[in-house]
């Protein structure tokens, strides 16, 4: 399972941080102004959001096979699309189609793992999940400059062909989802009897543990204060990600480097983020601890903000993303660990992506917000300082979360104590 999950993540994501390394050749191409490539690059964002929890409904509904399938094929279909874009209009359209097609596909994923791996095991499976941003960074980066060099094979420019492999790849998966996902535990064709009956008893003993949560209706479970508290926190993290991201390839391009260059020393902080978000979440599992390993995490992305907004040499520069990337991705996994200590039932599918989707409004507000202060300041350090900021909000309210919960459990020991 993991593998799968993770090549399909690996697709999606270079799916939308390709957008960034397009940039390098596309905008000169079309005549895109930084301010309406970060306002296209973050509509992505919006559209994701406007249906990520209809879609995380309805995979919940469906099953992950065939939903997942779908995501999948219509997200290559508007890929396919990209590849003959000439307007600012079609820029912006596809860009937003593009959110609307592969709304549910991350909280869905998140969801179906969480009805497979027990607690104990969760951080660790969704880390290995999650770490493939940074490994999609990592080789997707180098990658993406040599397909940019690749200008003019098929009589295509490097950006075209970049939205060409990306639409072959989620053919290819989405055919492939059809063929070998199996939506629960009870239909799997690998473990034995026994592992089947512990996994699914063990996996009902924990639900039942959470005894009243299961009763909350949906649409209550949305105005539940800590699953927004959490998608504030998410916005920020996710705000921090898709600028880095987006972004960066256009950052490390002001150092005067060309496109191999870029793709190459591009992969360097991804690379160290990839071995560090697994770490930080075997760690975070061992110890059974959550809101700290999100705090120290968020606030170190947010000082690698500050200083990749300070850097004058290419060094200093490089060593600001490593501490952004490792920071922002291994704060990752405990996140999506924090939901399943209070949340479950049917209610759950509706609450993660309520978190996912509002969260990743971050990835509409951090690109649009770059683009624009580039645009009217020339400079990306007041933007920079902007993200930063919103990191360490995501911070504070973490923090909150875990005071909220604890208040949550004593009243609760209270309530039944007395009975």
């Amino acid at each position: 399972m993991i593998p799968y999950v993770m090549v399909v993540y690996f697709v999606g994501f270079f799916d939308r941080i390709n957008i960034g390394f397009a940039a390098l050749t596309m905008n000169q191409d079309l005549g895109f102004s930084d301010a309406v490539f970060g306002l296209g690059a973050g509509l992505f964002f919006l559209g994701y959001f406007l249906t990520d929890v209809p879609s995380n409904i309805i995979l919940q509904k469906v099953g992950p096979r065939i939903w997942l399938t779908r995501i999948l094929l219509s997200w290559a279909v508007i890929t396919a699309f990209m590849i003959n874009v000439k307007t600012v209009e079609g820029f912006y359209i596809l860009r937003f189609l593009l959110g609307v097609a592969e709304a549910g596909s991350f909280s869905g994923i998140i969801l179906y793992l969480s009805t497979w791996f027990p607690m104990k095991r969760r951080a660790q499976m969704i880390a290995l999940f999650m770490a493939t941003a940074p490994i999609s960074a990592m080789f997707g980066s180098p990658l993406a400059g040599a397909i940019l060099s690749a200008h003019g094979a098929l009589g295509l420019a490097g950006w075209q062909l970049m939205f060409l492999i990306c639409n072959v790849a989620a053919t290819v998966m989405g055919v492939f989802t059809w063929f070998y996902v199996n939506d629960k535990p009870e239909k799997n064709r690998w473990l034995t009897a026994e592992e089947t009956q512990w996994l699914v008893a063990t996996l009902a003993a924990e639900k039942q543990n959470k005894g009243e949560v299961v009763k909350v209706s949906i649409w209550k479970g949305l105005t539940d204060i800590r699953v927004l508290t959490l998608a504030v926190v998410y916005f920020g993290t996710s705000a921090g990600l898709y600028s880095l991201n987006i972004w960066s390839p256009q950052f490390i391009k002001s150092f005067g480097l060309t496109t191999m260059q870029i793709g190459l020393i591009n992969a360097v902080p991804s690379a160290m983020a990839a071995i560090a978000t697994v770490m930080w979440a075997r760690h975070s599992d061992k110890t059974k601890e959550r809101t700290w390993h999100v705090v120290s995490a968020c606030l170190l992305a947010s000082t690698g903000f500050v200083l990749v907004g300070w850097a004058q040499s290419l060094p200093l520069a490089i060593a600001a993303l490593v501490m952004d990337n490792m920071g922002i991705s291994s704060c990752k996994p405990p996140i999506w660990s924090i939901p399943s200590l209070f949340l479950s039932g049917p209610a759950a599918a509706a609450r993660l992506a309520a978190i996912n989707s509002i969260g990743n409004l971050g990835g509409f507000a951090g690109p649009a917000l770059i683009g624009w202060l580039k645009s009217n300041t020339g400079s990306f350090s007041i933007a920079l300082y902007c993200v930063a900021g919103m990191l360490v909000v995501s911070a504070i309210l973490t923090l909150s979360i875990e005071v909220r919960c604890r208040r949550d459990a004593a009243k609760f020991e209270l309530t039944h104590s007395t009975k």
